[in-house]
């Protein structure tokens, strides 16, 4: 099962979440401040954080910030409202989802595994099982995307894409100039079947743009088409 790192200062919230991960099968470490959080995740090694945003000291954007600048860690973020600024920062910070507080055990779980499938699971369109053999290299002008290995370079230099990030370029890739809406990616690449929330795929393609375009505002890659959603490419 994965190994949850729990960061959050509500000792209710902490005992309860802790409970109902570790009911589940999860080996679960928890700390009480972003500071002893990080202090935890060299040794505890965890698969996945969940990280609340209202800390004390150093807040949930900075650890954020922090774990992004050298891991590539799935974060879920924590947050008592679902409808603010706060969860728009947190995800240009680089959290791969966000969940409101109070959330059930079965929602946690639900959320986790789903995140947790974004780094092990190529997106693949409806390409059908994968041929026998390993499979070639993608190149897009500077840009080469290796689906078996989950490696994306750019001009020979490999890029430190988080798993949202990836799983995102992986699944537009696959149909080069196929547009699609926010409300398909969020069911594609987040596994949100319900009406979901669209900001989450903003940031995560602001994020992405960054890292994959010469320049971010004028995209090559990922593209915006008004009114529909998004596309990769043409180039």
């Amino acid at each position: 099962m994965p190994r949850v790192l729990l960061i959050e200062d509500d000792a209710a919230v902490r005992d309860g979440v802790t409970l109902a991960l570790r009911r589940r099968g999860h080996e679960v470490a928890a700390a009480a401040s972003g500071e002893d959080g990080l202090d935890l995740l060299p040794a505890f090694r965890p698969d996945i954080v969940l990280l609340d945003l209202m800390l004390p000291g150093k807040d949930g954007f900075e650890v954020c910030r922090h774990i992004r600048a050298d891991r590539q860690l799935p974060i879920i973020m924590l947050t008592a409202r679902g409808d603010d600024l706060d969860v728009v920062l947190g995800l240009e910070a680089g959290a791969d989802d966000y969940i409101v507080k109070p959330a059930r055990g079965e929602v946690l779980e639900a959320r986790i595994r789903a995140v947790l499938r974004r780094t092990a699971l190529p997106a693949d369109g409806d390409a059908g099982p994968a041929e026998p053999g390993p499979a070639p290299v993608e190149t897009y002008g500077e840009l080469a995307v290796d689906r078996a290995g989950l490696v994306v370079s750019k001009s020979g230099t490999d890029l430190p894409l988080a798993p949202s990030e990836m799983k995102l370029l992986l699944f537009l890739s696959a149909t080069p100039g196929q547009v699609f809406s926010r409300q398909q990616l969020l069911e594609h690449v987040w596994e949100h079947s319900y009406h979901g929330d669209a900001r989450l795929v903003d940031a995560c393609v602001m994020r992405l743009r960054t890292k994959i375009e010469d320049t971010p505002r004028s995209p090559r890659y990922v593209q915006t088409v008004r009114g529909f959603g998004y596309r990769f490419g043409p180039l």
